[in-house]
């Protein structure tokens, strides 16, 4: 369904009923990456998901976005469902919206699940990086892109026995716009840092990384986990940077586990 939030239209699907958990997905994917966590978290939840601003089926709004602005959107959908407090689930670019929702609206966080990203801001060699990128994007299309990032997101394991992943996920990315893309990496780029903020949080933290992951690496949710106090780290085997796709089972245990004792108090 479409939601109208900030002036842009915000596709996504609730499902279930109970403790509000909000999914929100990785660069450069879209809402369904989080399928198999919506029919294993809505039994007993309501599971969100959103297309975050110029990906998937939502509006583009400005030119330039920014991750404050993602994570305005979120609170402003979470307004329009009537949902005061959830769990936010966010993957890669998704943790760092969900840094920036707690940064923001710390009194809307029931709990946070951190996957595969990392709380430091961008050096400036990654920088130039996500600006070629975001200009290779509006230059060469969703499919350049695909090419360069589906063999980063994907662990080894992955690259070597799931042919029908590396397609799924290619055909994620492709199905988003490039000036989308493209204005997602400069916001990346410019994201503040967090990393003074995790000291701050008070609420119950889940870290899962792939061990597998080059793109954020295990030794980054280990310096999380660090910093963040009473936080849980879950390291999921065979898994690379987009591991609640290349191993649902071991994410999905993990997930249900943060969240089971949450449900009592939701």
């Amino acid at each position: 369904m479409k939601v109208s939030v900030n002036n842009i239209d915000i596709d996504c699907r609730d499902e279930g009923e109970g403790l509000p958990v909000i999914f929100i997905h990785a660069f450069p994917l879209n809402q369904t990456m989080w399928d198999e966590q919506v029919a294993a978290t809505s039994v007993t939840c309501r599971a969100i998901t959103l297309d975050l601003r110029g990906f998937g089926r939502s509006g583009f709004g400005s030119s330039s976005h920014s991750i404050e602005e993602m994570a305005s959107d979120v609170r402003g959908l979470m307004k329009r469902l009537g949902i005061e407090r959830a769990v936010l689930v966010g993957l890669s670019m998704g943790g760092y919206v969900s840094l920036a929702f707690y940064r923001n609206y710390p009194g809307s966080v029931e709990a946070l699940v951190l996957a595969d990203t990392r709380a430091g801001a961008d050096p400036q060699e990654a920088r130039e990086r996500r600006f070629k990128s975001a200009e290779k994007a509006e230059r060469e299309g969703s499919a350049a892109i695909a090419d360069d990032m589906t063999p980063l997101l994907l662990g080894r394991s992955s690259q070597a026995t799931r042919p029908d992943l590396i397609a799924k996920t290619r055909e994620m990315i492709e199905g988003n716009s490039p000036a989308g893309i493209a204005a997602a990496q400069r916001a990346m780029a410019a994201r503040r840092d967090s990393t003074d903020l995790l000291g701050t949080i008070n609420i119950p933290v889940l870290v899962i990384v792939g061990s597998e992951d080059s793109l954020t690496p295990p030794v980054e949710a280990e310096a999380m986990n660090r910093a963040i106090r009473g936080s849980r780290l879950e390291v999921i085997q065979r898994a690379g940077h987009l591991s609640n796709l290349e191993q649902p089972r071991l994410f999905n245990n993990a997930l249900k586990q943060f969240i089971h004792p949450l449900e009592q108090f939701g």
